[in-house]
């Protein structure tokens, strides 16, 4: 039997059971509870989990989706991660099993666009149709994404940002040719980002040699590749540029690129290279010892704010292997998507559908503030308002070392306020440079410059080559490899070179510096539109322009130097006025002046020398009309011209230097089919074919300036095309003999010629202005080029011309015109006469009499008429009364006694006897 204390012992153990029974089971029905109470939203996520990038956003996804359910009380968020390694099609896969077994309401991550096409279309034929938002997106947009796709949400960078920055760095540098390399995805979705960057280098008057494709590596640790081909790529035997551009590439692929790279000589001196923002956020801010000084491009990024404070805290201690490292623009992207995301969950009715979760998160895009800035939504992207970018230098195996800002609306700053500078900022460049690399693939003593040299050249004083038996030691000289030398003299770094006589065109030399057999080429090269195209051409160092070299006047042709002031016309046309104002003077005189009496040929003799006389001294015959008088003044005036210039030309004709080119222009030849002489080399033969119209038959080549002479005296040629420089060359050792036109035809210039991008064309450029200034050049054309010491008169004609009818035709139409007038008043008076004189006499001419015979009539009664001599002329007004008065009728021109005078009156004329006055001159 138990005692009383056993049995109360029992009874309190069992009221304590019952009562923890009883509050166990309350807790666990609240719990029911409130679970049911809680909204939960399934999440997928499909991301490449084998590279770091993938890891980060895997860690800030999983960060944000904790966040938010440690602070809300009605929702939870579950993501349900999935690896796509990159490949669309398992992209595709996960999609639809996230889609049939987890339920997923919304989907996110994919990075690369491929992968975000295949789930697209996937999520497209389901017959519940959920929102996807991807961190890829296209480089160049197509209007029909949004159409196709309308549930697709691209949460990325401006792709074009970037390339516009590596596009402002290049130019920055003053480089010209960039390589591009990005590793193969398979799916080439790089090609639009090689586009944009092909448009900005344009902009920066850059150009893309060309691009490397890199093999897609394992990741995995075991994998050893073969990087032979990599390298095979990377020894680039026609290749001269040596800034690279890297575009895309996982980890493993870089750094084994630089591997190779550093070993083949490419991550050194005069080099440069640039990762776009993919890699930087690889490297960032660890980076490589192979990758010393090498630039990097990622997006700018608040920092300061707690909440990036207390992000980077969990970020560091949820991501293993971070090292220290910060989050990148991709994981803050990331994590900023899951925000939305659980943002959006937060502010949806209970009723939630897919369709109205996709409106809300758009609607938190259109103006969010996140982690990785302030972005805006439109057309289906979230973009971030005003994109910053941030240049960073790769130091002491880290890219840690941050340079200076870019906007694209404001370049270059060296802070976050828009203040414009030109330059990175201060670069620690590969090889440890301290000045800003070539880019380029200079020359160096294992490797020097292979330059080509005009072997066979026209005129040696340009370029002479002197042969040995060894081709190596063959001389080089002229006035275009002393401009060379005193080029080399002035650049700041070591230029290592090789001459190589060349014996062939010009064009061929312009052919292996295009095709980089040549790495320049140093001669009298001329600066040409179509060359421009294939190569560099330094500053030019000497005009060109294309001459026409003839043969000076003979000995006979200046027998009849008299001639030369006017010309053949001018001459005809002044005989022709002479001769016409003589018979203007004759009939104007013959009626009233008794020195044009007599005979015919007497009074024809008697005009001539009167006419003629009057050129070289005063005439000593007495002129009775005023008419004559008014044409004897013009002239004399037009005789006061002709002669003044006609001494003025002549005397220049005499003193000046003769060189009467026996061929006047182009034209001549042409139209005589004559031959002409020229350089076959160059490309003159071409140009006169082409733009001069000369036929190729009348072209022949001349090979060297000593054979011109010969080839002019023997008539081979008539005229010499040459370039302005060899003319001048020409003239200067043959100036007794020959003469040159004006240049019509102007050329670019002699020149240097380099590789196209080349620096060292820029370099030499500098310095040919330099000597220009300097007068350096001037010098050597002095001493190269100058006239012999037997020839210092001038090489080209400075005759003066002949003096042609337009500068006369004015005068003789004034002289011409007052002697019409003055012969038709003349013959209208006499007319007048005639008609007066047949009325009074009773022998008007019947109706019926033809011309011929009247007019007979009219020429007997001017001729048989006798003279009537006042010792005064008769006024103009006289002729007016004349015409006016019948008084003329009392007149009988066959009276030879004075005592039948015409009838004047006092006012009119004063009569006086003619044997007392006085002859007038």
């Amino acid at each position: 039997m138990s005692s009383p204390s056993a049995n109360l012992y029992k009874v309190k153990t069992i009221w304590l059971l019952s009562s923890l029974l009883i509050y166990l089971f309350i807790i666990l029905s609240n719990g029911v509870a409130a679970q049911n109470d809680i909204s939960v939203t399934n999440v997928g996520a499909i991301i490449d989990l084998t590279s770091r990038i993938g890891k980060e956003q895997k860690a800030a996804m999983e960060i944000a989706a904790e966040s938010f359910n440690k602070k809300s009380n009605t929702h939870e968020l579950i993501l349900h991660f999935r690896n796509s390694s990159g490949e669309p099609f398992l992209a595709a896969s996960a999609a639809e099993e996230l889609i049939k077994e987890e339920k997923v309401q919304v989907i996110a991550g994919m990075e690369y666009w491929p992968e975000a096409v295949q789930v697209a279309d996937h999520v497209r034929n389901q017959s519940q149709v959920i929102p996807v938002i991807s961190f890829g997106a296209p480089l160049i947009t197509s209007p029909l994404i949004q159409h196709r796709w309308p549930f697709l949400i691209r949460m990325t960078s401006d792709g074009s940002a970037q390339m516009k920055c590596i596009a402002h760095i290049v130019a920055a540098y003053n480089w010209k040719r960039v390589v591009v390399i990005y590793e193969d995805d398979g799916y080439g979705g790089y090609v639009g980002l090689l586009s944009l960057l092909s448009e900005a280098l344009q902009d920066a008057n850059a150009k893309i040699e060309n691009h490397l494709v890199l093999p897609r590596l394992n990741n995995s640790s075991e994998s050893k590749p073969n990087w032979d081909e990599v390298e095979e790529l990377l020894k680039l035997p026609t290749f001269q540029s040596r800034v690279f551009v890297v575009l895309q590439s996982s980890l493993p692929t870089v750094t084994n690129l630089f591997r190779v790279a550093k070993k083949m000589g490419l991550v050194g001196r005069e080099s440069a290279w640039i990762f776009t923002e993919c890699i930087t956020s690889l490297l960032h801010p660890r980076g490589n010892y192979d990758m010393e000084g090498t630039l990097g491009i990622k997006t700018y990024y608040p920092t300061e704010s707690s909440s990036y404070a207390e992000f980077q805290k969990e970020f560091q201690a949820k991501y293993a292997e971070g090292n220290n490292s910060k989050a990148g623009i991709y994981t803050l992207r990331a994590y900023d998507t899951i925000n939305v995301i659980s943002q959006a969950i937060e502010r949806m009715p209970n009723n939630t559908t897919s369709t109205s979760l996709q409106d809300m998160i758009t609607r938190l895009l259109s103006n969010y503030k996140g982690l990785s800035g302030d972005m805006h939504f439109n057309k289906g992207e979230a973009l971030l308002d005003s994109p910053r970018l941030r240049i960073v230098n790769v130091v002491d195996g880290k890219m840690n070392r941050e340079l200076n800002f870019w906007t694209p609306n404001d370049g270059f700053s060296e802070g976050l306020d828009p203040n414009s500078v030109d330059v990175v900022g201060k670069v620690i460049w590969p090889g440890n440079l301290s000045r800003t690399p070539k880019g380029w693939a200079m020359p160096s003593v294992e490797k020097p410059m292979i330059i080509g040299v005009p072997g066979k050249t026209s005129f040696s004083k340009f370029v002479k080559v002197e042969y040995k038996d060894n081709p190596d030691e063959n001389t080089y000289d002229g006035f275009c490899i002393q401009i060379f030398c005193k080029v080399l003299s002035l650049l700041n770094y070591p230029l290592p070179y090789e001459f190589q006589a060349h014996n062939g065109t010009y064009d061929e030399l312009v052919e292996k510096v295009h095709n980089k057999i040549y790495d320049a080429v140093v001669g009298d090269i001329t600066v040409r539109a179509d060359r421009m195209d294939k190569v560099e051409f330094t500053q030019p160092y000497m005009g060109s322009g294309l001459s026409m070299i003839v043969p000076e006047v003979t000995d006979e042709e200046a027998t009849w130097m008299f001639m030369k002031p006017f010309t053949w016309d001018m001459w005809v046309v002044t005989g022709s006025i002479l001769i016409y104002t003589m018979l203007v003077v004759w009939f104007l005189e013959r009626p009233t002046n008794p020195e044009f009496g007599g005979p015919l040929k007497d009074q024809i003799g008697t005009a001539i020398w009167f006419t003629f006389s009057s050129l070289f001294f005063a005439h000593r015959e007495k002129v009775y009309s005023n008419l004559t008088r008014v044409v004897f003044i013009l002239w004399l005036f037009v005789v006061l011209i002709l002669t003044s210039s006609y001494t003025a030309n002549l005397s220049s004709m005499l003193t000046v230097q003769r060189l009467k080119p026996n061929v006047t222009d182009i034209e001549m030849l042409k139209k005589n089919n004559a031959r002409v002489g020229l350089d076959g080399d160059s490309f003159v033969s071409k140009y006169m074919v082409e733009v001069l119209k000369f036929r190729q038959v009348n072209l022949m080549n001349v090979s060297s300036e000593y054979y011109y002479t010969g080839n002019f005296k023997n008539k081979t040629i008539l005229a010499a095309f040459l370039e302005l420089p060899y003319a001048e060359v020409f003239l200067n050792k043959y100036c007794d003999g020959y003469t040159a036109n004006t240049p019509t035809f102007r050329f670019g210039g002699l020149s240097f010629m380099f590789q196209k991008g080349s620096p060292i064309a820029r370099d030499f450029t500098r310095a040919i202005l330099e000597l220009l200034e300097n007068g350096e050049i001037k010098k050597l054309q002095n001493e190269w080029l100058s006239p012999e010491e037997e020839c210092t008169k001038n090489s080209t004609s400075n005759r003066p011309e002949s003096l042609s009818l337009d500068s006369f035709s004015g005068l003789y139409v004034i002289s011409g015109a007052t002697s019409t007038f003055c012969f038709l008043l003349s013959l209208a008076i006499w007319l007048r006469r005639f008609q007066v004189q047949e009325t009074n006499e009773g022998n008007a001419s019947p109706s019926n009499e033809n011309i011929w015979n009247k007019t007979v009539r009219i020429v007997k009664f001017f001729k048989l008429r006798d003279l009537e001599i006042p010792n005064r002329a008769p006024t103009f007004a006289s002729y007016i009364v004349d015409w006016t008065t019948p008084r003329w009728g009392d007149y009988s021109p066959t009276s030879n006694t004075p005592e039948q005078p015409p009838v004047f009156t006092p006012g009119e004329i004063e009569c006086t006897p003619v044997e007392h006055t006085e002859t007038r001159v």
